[in-house]
């Protein structure tokens, strides 16, 4: 294929060449109508290329095939048989997946590291959770994604699961073995869908983790907009063999998706692919060097250490992608969550998993030496200053058993069910019915179903008054618990 084309990019090219005017939604008529002010903050290049999808971009019933053509072209780059873009990030694309293996009824396993997103798709569906236990590191406090091992222990246990849903790379970048676990469900004929919301830039560089598709995957879920060049909520899924029906997946996708979809997101996909097709290997081998160049430096800052080795090996991942760097800054006498704070405070640095002990800063392809000098310059400065930073108020780490919670009922029935609010410490021995998520990562602590247990409940109270941010229980402060009403 051509892939000089970016079918979607072109469009809008076209459509403002030719002067089109649309008596159609968006009502703002290409920023004609916007408030200045909007203006003022947003430009005008926003508005101008925000253009309806169908009797716009494209005609009435998309026979210039657009976004066809586009997907076709996403498939064509990354070896996959089929491409999807959702402009409703991978948290859709997810849930379609699932939905469309599992057809809304009976088990999937699932690794119990995965994103809320999944949560949102059991309870949607009604499925019954089958969880695989991470690969805990008891030392980190990192749950890194399952062995193949205990995947062939779980399918052994649950044979009738419609499938196996593994998450890889993690948001700390280490990755599971795929191949081996990609076999494991095929020789029953199983298919397995990767959530692989970190890896979009995979299949560009062969000194990155093999990519999903790659390895065997059936459904390989990518969000374009954490390391491509895509807008926020840019996400693509792709499809590969004959054990998941196209036609469904894409069917589920629809049930969920807006009707409205935004063409900025779609052109900004089809762009980075072009892009990712003619230059992508020399931009990543660029990155990936000055990823080594940097984690040397923040070695070299006292106080600091760049947790990598202790990522890969028999007891942690199967490998790492090295654009995830993680400081750890314990010896400074701080936690990851003041770390952070002071950072977007201080010198306007904003990184995105925090936790108790440590920072991350994903490196992309936009990054370069001016930017990675910013974040050295800004880590030593934050050494500097640590010193005079508060004690940070401790946080109750559970032990891996402790966060093995077991589900006693649907996820779907506990979250619809009776409900009643219980204070955090008469929650153990009950039944959740909210998620608690710290987040970042996003990885829920607990989920409607599960049996809580006081580890994890005074886990997260000592986490939330350290500074962990829990978006979606309706108390965030853990003082109160949702149960199920007994």
């Amino acid at each position: 294929m051509d892939h000089s084309e970016a079918p979607i990019l072109d469009g809008i090219n076209e459509y403002h060449r030719l002067d089109r005017y649309g008596f159609t939604p968006p009502g703002h008529r290409q920023g004609r109508g916007a408030d200045e002010r909007t203006i003022d903050a947003l430009g005008r290049g926003p508005f101008r290329s925000d253009l309806l999808a169908t009797a716009g971009l494209d005609d009435r019933k998309s026979s210039r095939g657009l976004l066809k053509k586009a997907q076709e072209l996403m498939a064509d780059a990354v070896g996959a048989e089929h491409a999807f873009f959702s402009t409703c990030g991978s948290s859709l694309s997810v849930k379609a997946a699932i939905l469309a293996v599992t057809r809304g009824s009976g088990e999937i396993l699932i690794g119990r590291d995965a994103h809320k997103s999944v949560t949102a798709g059991l309870i949607l569906s009604g499925l019954q959770p089958r969880w695989i236990r991470p690969t805990w590191d008891e030392e980190l406090h990192i749950a890194h994604p399952p062995s193949a091992e205990t995947v062939e222990a779980m399918w052994q246990r649950y044979p009738d699961a419609s499938a196996a849903l593994i998450v890889s790379p993690t948001p700390y970048g280490t990755c599971a073995d795929l191949s081996a676990i990609a076999d494991i469900c095929h020789r029953r004929g199983k298919p397995l869908i990767v959530d692989e919301a970190w890896g979009a830039h995979l299949p560009f560089h062969e000194d990155l983790p093999t990519w999903a598709m790659s390895a065997g995957a059936d459904i390989c879920v990518a969000s374009v907009h954490k390391m491509g060049m895509g807008f926020e909520q840019g996400s693509v899924y792709h499809l590969q063999g004959d054990l998941v029906d196209p036609v469904r997946l894409s069917q589920c996708a629809d049930l969920l998706a807006t009707t409205s979809s935004n063409v900025m997101l779609y052109a900004a996909i089809d762009g980075w692919r072009r892009q990712m097709v003619e230059h992508g290997h020399d931009l990543l081998g660029r990155s990936l060097d000055l990823a080594r160049g940097l984690r040397t430096r923040i070695d070299g800052i006292d106080g600091l250490h760049t947790v990598t080795e202790e990522l890969v090996g028999a007891e942690a991942s199967h490998d790492l992608d090295p654009l995830h760097v993680l400081i750890d800054v314990a010896e400074l006498g701080i936690s990851g969550y003041q770390a952070a704070d002071w950072l977007r405070a201080e010198p306007r640095i904003d990184v995105g998993l925090n936790d108790h002990r440590r920072v991350e800063a994903t490196l992309s392809q936009a990054d370069d030496d001016d930017t990675a000098d910013r974040l050295v310059q800004a880590l030593t400065d934050l050494a500097k200053a640590a010193p005079s930073l508060p004690a940070p108020p401790p946080v109750s780490l559970p032990r891996s058993a402790d966060l093995e919670m077991d589900t006693v009922m649907l996820p779907r029935e506990a979250f619809f069910g009776p409900v009643e609010v219980v204070a955090a410490d008469e929650a153990a021995g009950r039944v959740a019915a909210e998620q608690i998520t710290p987040y970042p990562p996003g990885i829920p602590a607990i989920l409607p179903g599960e049996r809580i247990n006081a580890a994890v409940v005074e886990y997260l109270r000592t986490g939330a008054e350290a500074g962990m941010v829990l978006p979606d229980p309706a108390d965030p402060t853990v003082k109160t618990i949702r149960v199920v009403r007994t």
